[in-house]
């Protein structure tokens, strides 16, 4: 990252303010992050948070991924662009459609149009289990959104540039997840869960920042990575914070998935094993030197948090509880 110009997109969420701390922490810090969201109130108050006045290289940009005009000034001098913006609430997008194709569709192919201008080097999009497999308007968005960008490799002419997208579940511990939900009611008696049967994979904020700046090193252009995570059992989780709970079946939300799924069944015959990773190969990544002689996982693998072979015990639960909600 060093003398490298960073822009992150929705950049005033969990993700952005972990990852620039993170980026703020490092011996060679780049020599400008740029945060790019709609929201002045969180910018205002992540000014308080990271003081501008301390860290020089620190940019506030008010803006929306909707406006062209707007991406293109703030892209101007980026070498690295992390998209992050999105919406993202299920039940909002199912009532709100519209909003969310413009945003999450619409708003990416502005985001691919204003890179390839720019000349921006590096462009991550941050994914979700959602785009696998949809059974919901945000994920059919983000799978659209995650072909756009993949995709974008093939109309990049000559330019030095390339467009890959991450892909995890949920961060345990953020805003809109279960953890912070039950953490609020771990005092009850009765803990209402979905289905007795669910899992999810989990991922903490770190690990999500690390895998983003491993694809930035290790990205060739047009793959979607996703990363080798634990997952858990819901029911385990109430007994992390409750072992005396009772559990009260609510049945599944419209959309909801008993198993959060990374990589479907179809998707197997284009994707490799990294060791720490996966990766999902469009046809312009397969033709890349790079991913020649890489090994292809069995034709019948399919990756959800059911079939996963690691799961979180309760004691390890206990330890995530109280380092990322603490």
């Amino acid at each position: 990252m060093k003398n490298k110009s960073v822009l992150i997109t929705g950049g005033t969420g969990s993700f952005g303010k972990k990852m620039v701390s993170h980026l703020l922490g490092l011996k060679n810090s780049p020599r400008r992050i740029v945060i790019f969201s709609r929201d002045e109130l969180k910018q205002f108050e992540m000014q308080k948070q990271f003081d501008i006045k301390i860290n020089g290289n620190l940019r506030f940009f008010i803006g929306d991924v909707r406006d062209k005009d707007r991406l293109k000034r703030a892209f101007e001098d980026v070498d690295i662009l992390i998209h992050a913006a999105a919406l993202k609430q299920v039940p909002t997008a199912e009532y709100n459609p519209t909003e969310c194709i413009k945003t999450n569709i619409i708003g990416a192919q502005n985001i691919i149009e204003e890179a390839l201008d720019s000349g921006i080097k590096k462009t991550i999009a941050l994914s979700t289990d959602k785009a696998s497999s949809p059974t919901n308007l945000y994920g059919a968005t983000k799978l659209c959104s995650d072909k756009l960008f993949t995709s974008a490799n093939n109309i990049k002419g000559k330019r030095n540039i390339i467009f890959s997208v991450v892909r995890y579940g949920n961060v345990f511990g953020s805003r809109g997840s279960i953890a912070p939900l039950f953490a609020k009611i771990k005092n009850n008696q009765v803990f209402p869960v979905t289905d007795f049967e669910m899992t999810r994979f989990n991922i903490t904020l770190k690990k999500s920042i690390d895998m983003v700046l491993w694809v930035e090193k290790n990205m060739k252009g047009g793959e979607i990575f996703v990363p080798k995570i634990p997952s858990y059992k819901v029911i385990d989780l109430v007994k992390a914070f409750n072992k005396n709970a009772k559990l009260k079946k609510i049945g599944i939300r419209p959309g909801e998935k008993i198993h959060e799924e990374m990589i479907s069944s179809s998707d197997a015959i284009n994707t490799i094993d990294l060791n720490d990773y996966y990766a999902i190969l469009n046809d312009y990544a397969k033709k890349l030197k790079f991913y020649k002689n890489s090994k292809y996982v069995n034709k019948n693998f399919y990756y959800n948090s059911g079939n996963n072979p690691e799961f979180l015990k309760i004691n390890h639960l206990k330890k995530l509880i109280e380092n990322e909600l603490s």
